[in-house]
């Protein structure tokens, strides 16, 4: 049984059930230790108290929130669960909104919404009508320390939950001016046709982290003392003539054309010469 992240209910309307979320995926790295550069012993964390110039163990720890410079209101663990919102026991769908309007870019984490065993009816009604109805369902939920405003969206065989981040966590200021649009109809005809041959059904399995793939293969020659390969870097050099650089891109994209096999000639008959 997958880990569970949150249980509480999942209500709409007069309609409440008992749920579950499970992590929908985990970022893949190597990781590494810090080690001494000396003697290539592990190095441990150790928590230090600049006050009284020694190490402090973990049971000693609270949290302090920094309300002024230097000053500090220490909060307890369970003070945290005495103001803990409703939605850290159960989540409402507030609205429901239309798959198209919800922009990726608010979107965080993924968990799969698994039901109880005693909810499934009510949890497969809910995904089916929103299947049907190509509908969202926006709500709110507690966890982690915070809360979160999610979208639940129909699965193939299920629901998935998407956390979001809150209008003011996204950052305005690095967001990108509109760029002038500067280009003429046979630039714009020639992008179109290249985005048409490298258009391609979505297969997320075709899809590999060649830079996990390159520290592993690294790893395994300093073990066996080999000279690591550098990986081939392409260079890179400014667009000067755009229509030029579409064109090879299209040229690039073309499938190579099999040359037609040559036909054989049927052997004719030798014509007699008259004396």
């Amino acid at each position: 049984m997958p880990a569970t992240v949150w249980k509480g209910y999942l209500s709409f309307g007069l309609v409440s059930f008992p749920i579950r979320l499970a992590a929908a995926a985990r970022a893949e790295t190597v990781h590494f230790h810090l080690l001494h550069r000396k003697d290539q012993s592990r190095l441990k964390e150790v928590w230090y108290c600049a006050e009284e110039n020694k190490p402090v163990e973990r049971a000693d720890i609270v949290k302090g929130y920094e309300y002024s410079k230097g000053e500090y209101v220490v909060v307890e663990d369970a003070e945290l669960k005495k103001v803990a919102p409703p939605t850290a026991a159960a989540m409402e769908i507030l609205q429901f909104v239309r798959a198209r309007e919800v922009d990726p870019i608010y979107l965080e984490k993924s968990y799969y919404v698994i039901p109880e065993a005693a909810a499934e009816k009510p949890y497969a009604l809910l995904r089916k009508a929103m299947t049907d109805s190509s509908y969202y369902g926006v709500a709110k939920v507690a966890m982690h320390s915070r809360e979160h405003i999610v979208i639940i969206r129909p699965a193939a065989t299920g629901m998935v939950l998407h956390t979001m981040y809150f209008a003011n966590e996204l950052h305005a200021a690095n967001r990108t001016a509109k760029v002038e649009e500067t280009f003429n109809e046979k630039e714009m005809d020639l992008a179109r046709r290249l985005i048409d041959t490298l258009a391609a059904p979505f297969q997320p399995d075709e899809f590999k982290d060649e830079y996990r793939k390159n520290v592993e293969k690294m790893i395994g020659q300093k073990r066996r003392g080999r000279t690591v390969t550098a990986v081939k870097q392409p260079k890179n050099t400014p667009v000067v003539d755009i229509m030029e650089a579409l064109r090879r891109s299209l040229e690039a994209q073309k499938p190579a054309e099999k040359k037609a096999p040559a036909t054989k000639k049927a052997p004719g008959k030798r014509s007699r010469k008259v004396a």
